[in-house]
């Protein structure tokens, strides 16, 4: 059967559940029941062709709808524009659309947050307890989870849970359910592997005020690990004994986090206990990185500069008419796969050339996958898992002369993306007012791009982490030790992307909270017009370049050194 066939066939199956249970249309997200970003198994992607990381579809009997974000806008409409309408919120919101309709969902796969947020009271919301896609969910069987040593995490699982369990009593919690993977794998100082691009392992947890810990998890992903987890006081069960496990407890008040507690681990939550909706605190714990963090975090941004660099060289300096955007992908991981230190992407690399980097989180494939033209810009966007760091960074290139136009424009985005490295962040305080810097100069031309300009960036962990970001609407007060991204950008639709990424942390200096730079790799200095930048930032463009200089040019060969050098 062709993979146009097998969609239409899932199509038909939802609305065969839809007509069995007497609904007017199903709710199919993008996430699996532990809510990760990435996931190995995207029915989404199954039913509608699209390959974003977030958003959802909702089919009608006689209408198929896919609401997707201003990253994917464009992808949508080339991936699914076919067979689904396609809107973008915050422009169009499905509690507008689908008022008073009868609608099902999978609650194990839904939050109420998610479910109020895009629906709020306006649809006759049902669950739906059928799962639709077993035969499709069958995956190879996973590895085992793995401790990390305590010179790679920098602070002990029981130092951790002391402090959770501090915030417990001091918030009058009984019980706290830990429902991210990312948070347990921080709180034990475990990874996994159940994940394409981040060593997460999936499972779930309970941690009591006394300290008691009920781990769930397949038995086999634990059993390398059992003895060793002992002395925290963790017993092991199957993800099937959670209710089991509840009704054995004590009454108590149980604190649920919104974003990750499906509607249908709430609902027997519920049954027995009091609960209380609270951000996980792990997310705020685990965001201020130790020093032991930062300190491998630098040494995997060293190795991901010399890869990049060497990438970097080779594309700039390489007759490019045979090169396709799958070969720029191979070509960065062949050099990222000299260290001994990577292990694989943190995410799929985007490599856009021409009207494809106007797609901002743009993936090719044997349909879209142009070969590089000497007029084209080239948006890669890519980052690695190292032992031990998680890695982010864009660059974007030339291969001809570029237009006044479009230097103009990148002009612009660096300015942008300095103003952002260069924030007083003990003034600025949140990624919100900061945000307004990255997109000043951009602004003043009536130009602006529908992203974030920073996210949250995890220790090898998940590359979006947050509760900290640099967007318009985030207002957690930025911290020392805190990692985001820095990225401003620009895309015009059917031409060409703009994107500089660095990723920095947060240190104090002076009694000031400053950004510093992890990402260590050249800017095209080919794109940027340097009559636009002021004294303040040709300092500041010289001094990263000589900081990328500093670090990484010992690994690079003469011609490679000699290169890099002229960026000086």
């Amino acid at each position: 059967m062709d993979t146009i066939s097998k969609k239409i066939k899932m199509i038909n199956k939802i609305k065969n559940l839809i007509k069995n249970n007497n609904l007017d249309g199903y709710i199919l997200p993008k996430n699996d029941k532990y809510f990760t970003e990435y996931s190995k198994l995207n029915n989404l992607q199954l039913v509608s062709n699209f390959s974003g990381s977030a958003g959802f579809a909702v089919i009608l009997k006689n209408k198929n709808y896919l609401f997707v974000d201003g990253r994917y806008t464009i992808q949508a409409k080339k991936e699914s524009g076919n067979r689904f309408k396609i809107f973008e919120i915050p422009y169009k919101w499905p509690k507008n659309i689908f008022k008073d309709l009868k609608i099902g969902f999978d609650p194990t796969l839904f939050t109420y947050n998610i479910l109020y947020r895009y629906f709020e009271n306006k649809c006759n919301l049902v669950a739906i307890n059928q799962k639709l896609f077993d035969k499709n969910s069958k995956l190879k069987k996973d590895k085992p989870f793995y401790i990390l040593r305590d010179e790679v995490s920098g602070e002990r699982s029981n130092s951790k849970i002391n402090r959770t369990i501090k915030y417990l009593k001091k918030k009058k919690l009984n019980y706290l359910y830990i429902s991210a993977g990312e948070n347990i794998c921080w709180l034990l100082n475990i990874r996994g592997n159940d994940l394409p691009n981040s060593p997460i392992a999936n499972c779930k947890l309970i941690l009591t005020e006394k300290r008691k810990i009920y781990f769930f998890s397949p038995n086999f992903k634990v059993s390398n690990i059992k003895s060793k987890l002992k002395k925290n006081k963790i017993d092991f069960f199957k993800e099937n004994d959670f209710f089991e496990v509840l009704t054995s407890l004590n009454f108590g008040k149980f604190c649920i986090d919104n974003q990750t507690c499906s509607v249908f681990d709430e609902e027997l939550i519920k049954s027995k206990f009091k609960i209380d909706h609270k951000i996980d605190p792990i997310y705020y714990f685990k965001s201020i990185k130790n020093k032991t963090e930062i300190e491998n975090m630098k040494k995997a941004h060293i190795d991901d500069g010399v890869a990049l660099s060497k990438f970097l060289y080779w594309i700039k300096n390489t007759k490019i008419k045979k090169i396709t955007e799958k070969k720029v992908e191979s070509k960065l991981e062949s050099f990222r796969k000299l260290n001994k230190n990577y292990l694989f992407p943190s995410f799929d690399t985007i490599a856009g050339s021409g009207p494809n980097g106007a797609i901002i989180h743009y993936r090719s494939d044997e349909n879209s996958n142009r070969k590089l033209k000497n007029n084209d810009l080239l948006l890669v966007d890519s980052g690695g898992q190292y032992r031990w760091g998680t890695t982010d960074v864009t660059r974007t290139v030339c291969f001809s002369k570029p237009s006044n136009k479009i230097k103009n424009i990148f002009t612009r985005v660096l300015k942008g993306h300095i103003a952002v490295a260069i924030s007083n962040i003990t003034k600025e305080k949140t990624g919100h007012n900061i945000d307004k810097k990255a997109r000043k100069s951009l602004n003043s031309a009536g130009l602006d791009y529908r992203h974030g300009t920073g996210h949250g960036v995890g220790y090898f962990l998940n590359v979006h982490e947050g509760p900290q970001s640099i967007s318009k609407n985030n207002k957690v007060e930025l911290k020392e030790g805190m990692i985001v991204s820095n990225e401003p950008g620009f895309y015009l639709e059917k031409n060409f992307g703009i994107r500089i990424e660095n990723l920095v942390f947060i240190k104090k200096i002076s009694k000031k909270l400053k950004f510093e730079n992890l990402t260590l790799a050249p800017i095209d200095k080919d794109l940027i017009n340097f009559k636009m930048l002021n004294k303040f930032e040709k300092d500041y463009l010289f001094n990263y370049h000589l900081s990328v200089y500093e670090k990484i040019s010992k690994y690079l060969n003469k011609k490679e050194k000699k290169w890099l050098i002229n960026f000086l």
